[in-house]
Order: structure tokens, then C-alpha cells, then sequence
């Protein structure tokens, strides 16, 4: 049983025809169709990770990463999209709720970012960042107000480094750069950092 458990704590479930990192093992698969189906069979699996295709049209691969995060809402969800994909879409894709984007053919670069997904953490290919960054950096509607080292911390947060290398980046102590994110996460209420991410890109945060 307890060997069961381990295996179920890294499983993913794949939905459409994404690549699967080496290292996890794969739970199952679920072809695209209509979101709540989809989410609810993927539900049953219960995987500590989802990679969606998002080579599929994205009136279809968007919302069911929408249904997987309301279905599931502590299970991240990597969306797996081609090397040349539409910045457009890889900020729908975040939008929608995903965790991050993959957009590279590489093996150990895919099961990086999965293991990073996996983790809650922003996990994003190379150059989808700075994508990512200038959205954020985009002017919204209510923006909550932010001391300087707070919103310097959450730029860095969307960036995808951890809370060492934010300490390394600014001169702070890891323990003081997590005490900043926790802050962070109580003034906008949101349960973890892929939230945040999800949450400063909506509301244009920098």
C-alpha cells in the first residue's frame, strides 16, 4: 500500500497527445472533449500533476484546463504547448488557471518544468517569462497597493525563482523573502504561489 501511495503521489495524467516527462509515471490519459467530462474523469485518477495538450484549438484545450482547476483545485495543471506557439495563447493558458507552460521538445527540460508544476511552483520555458513578466507589468483596474519590496519580490515570484535565489537577487535572507510571499498571499487571498502568479497576471500586478 504504501508503495501504491508513492506512486499515486507522482502520478500525472496526461489530457490530449502531450509528451510525457521521464521520471513520473503516467496514471493514465484522457483525450480532449467537453471540459467538465474531461475534469471529472481525471478527478477519478487523482495525479499530483495534469499535462494538457495544447496543440488542440484552444476553444477546446482552454477550457478544460479552466474545468481541472475548478474540479481540482490543488492540482496543478502544465499546459504542453508547441516551440512555436502564440504568446497569446500561452497567457491564455495561465489565464485559464495553468500553472505554467512548457513549449520545448527537450526531455529534461519538460520534466524540469513538470517537477516544478508539480511542486506549485511558476514553470515556464525558457523566453515565456519575459511573456509572462510584461503582462504583468501591463497597467489594470484596482490595483491593490503594494510596498516597493513587495512588488519587487512578486516580480520575481512570476519570474519563477525560488525563494533562495529571490534572497540571493535582493540581498535578503530566504526566511525574510518567505515571510514576503506569505504577505503577499493573505492581502490577495489566493492558497498558494501558482495562484499568485495566475492572480498578478489578471490583475496586471508588478
Amino acid at each position: 500500500m504504501h508503495h501504491d501511495h508513492t506512486d499515486r503521489a507522482r502520478a500525472v495524467v496526461v489530457v490530449g497527445d502531450a509528451d510525457v516527462p521521464a521520471g513520473p509515471r503516467v496514471a493514465g490519459r484522457v483525450p480532449l472533449g467537453p471540459p467538465e467530462a474531461v475534469a471529472a474523469a481525471v478527478a477519478r485518477q487523482a495525479p499530483a500533476l495534469v499535462l494538457v495538450d495544447l496543440a488542440a484549438p484552444c476553444e477546446v484545450a482552454l477550457p478544460v484546463i479552466e474545468a481541472l482547476v475548478a474540479r481540482l483545485p490543488g492540482t496543478p495543471v502544465l499546459a504542453v504547448a508547441a516551440p512555436d506557439a502564440d504568446h497569446t495563447l500561452v497567457l491564455d493558458a495561465v489565464r485559464a488557471g495553468a500553472t505554467g507552460v512548457a513549449t520545448t521538445a527537450d526531455p529534461a527540460e519538460l520534466a524540469e518544468l513538470a517537477r516544478a508544476a508539480a511542486a506549485g511552483r511558476p514553470a515556464f520555458s525558457p523566453g515565456l517569462a519575459a511573456v509572462v513578466l510584461e503582462s504583468v507589468a501591463a497597467p489594470a483596474h484596482a490595483v491593490p497597493e503594494l510596498s516597493p519590496r513587495e512588488a519587487e519580490v512578486l516580480r520575481l515570484v512570476v519570474e519563477g525563482l525560488t525563494a533562495r535565489q529571490i534572497a540571493a537577487r535582493l540581498v535578503l535572507s530566504p526566511r525574510t523573502v518567505e515571510n514576503h510571499v506569505q504577505r503577499l498571499l493573505r492581502k490577495f487571498d489566493v492558497p498558494g504561489r501558482g495562484a499568485l502568479v495566475r492572480y498578478a497576471i489578471e490583475k496586471g500586478l508588478a
